[in-house]
């Protein structure tokens, strides 16, 4: 999976001293980059490949009050420019991630974002109770509305501002700041994250995967297990549709912080969220590829802030809308 552009090989040497913090909403994070849900397990897998506690904060797989097998295989298939994926948000459950995974996490020193989701707006509300309990270090709940590998496919919460409206107001038992991840398959997308803001988002991660299929003509079969139903298409060949999606919602909802996660494998790639609106980022597919990529999209985004001639990267939070 080869990505559409890597950082200069000689970046320029200056005396600045760059600093990478960022709030949002509530938060604050030292650093804007974080792992995207689905893409760094539960726990401290990635551990192995650099510091968890040097990067922003670590996203959780998408967890439900219960405990989940996710969908058959085959579960993912490499596409020109990324891949497609039908996981189907496989998981332990909140209460056994508390247990089992958390404390390890919690011992590399990385801060923790809890992704939740459900086929029920009592789901959501049931898994943001069990989350209540959780470390001080869970610094912020992602609210997964968006995913289409389950069994409602394209039925999304996050393609109609009422459901999203709904299932935000009841996951405020969690007591912690609430960011809505959203879906690029709707042309309400802009409505939809001003619905979530108004039932108690602090922000918005633009996006989830872009629907998808894969077909193996050799064989007239669908190339994964959720059949019909498809998948969600991920990588560098989403990236500009994210980084439209964040540039729309930024300028609809200039206060509301935003979270660009699609096709991030550079500090370039970072910083064109960035400079569309984003205060923080997300590296998901990047990760398959090489478990480091988010260490190495921090240091390429701070070498891109040391070549603008720049100390701050809040100094560019959608700069591109000035011009």
């Amino acid at each position: 999976m080869e990505h559409h552009r890597s950082e200069p090989r000689h970046p320029r040497r200056c005396s600045v001293t760059v600093d990478l913090s960022t709030q949002i909403g509530s938060v604050e994070l030292p650093n804007p980059v974080m792992t995207a849900s689905g893409t760094a397990g539960y726990g401290p897998e990635l551990a192995r490949s650099f510091d968890l506690s040097t990067i922003g904060a670590v996203v959780t797989k998408s967890l439900a009050h219960f405990a989940w097998d996710g969908n058959p295989a085959l579960r993912v298939h490499q596409t020109t420019g990324g891949m497609i994926n039908s996981v189907g948000l496989q998981g332990p459950g909140v209460t056994a991630w508390l247990t089992d995974h958390l404390p390890a996490l919690l011992d590399t020193g990385a801060r923790v974002v809890a992704s939740i989701w459900g086929r029920s707006v009592d789901d959501y509300r049931l898994a943001a109770e069990q989350l209540a309990a959780a470390d001080e270090r869970v610094v912020a709940i992602e609210v997964n509305l968006s995913c289409p590998n389950t069994e409602t496919g394209r039925d999304l919460y996050a393609h109609d501002p009422e459901a999203t409206a709904a299932v935000m107001a009841v996951t405020e038992a969690c007591g912690r700041p609430r960011w809505a991840k959203l879906s690029p398959n709707t042309s309400e997308l802009v409505g939809v994250a001003g619905a979530a803001r108004d039932a108690g988002a602090e922000a918005v991660t633009l996006v989830n995967t872009v629907l998808g299929m894969a077909i193996d003509v050799e064989n007239s079969t669908y190339r994964l297990g959720s059949g019909a139903r498809g998948g969600g298409l991920s990588g560098p060949a989403i990236h500009p549709i994210a980084v439209r999606a964040v540039h729309d919602v930024h300028a609809a909802h200039p206060e509301l912080p935003i979270v660009g996660v699609g096709g991030i494998a550079s500090g370039l790639d970072a910083a064109e969220f960035v400079l569309a609106g984003a205060s923080a980022i997300q590296v998901g597919t990047a990760t398959f590829v090489d478990p480091a990529a988010s260490s190495k999209v921090s240091a390429g985004l701070e070498s891109w802030l040391l070549r603008c001639g720049s100390d701050r990267l809040t100094h560019h939070i959608g700069a591109v809308h000035e011009h």
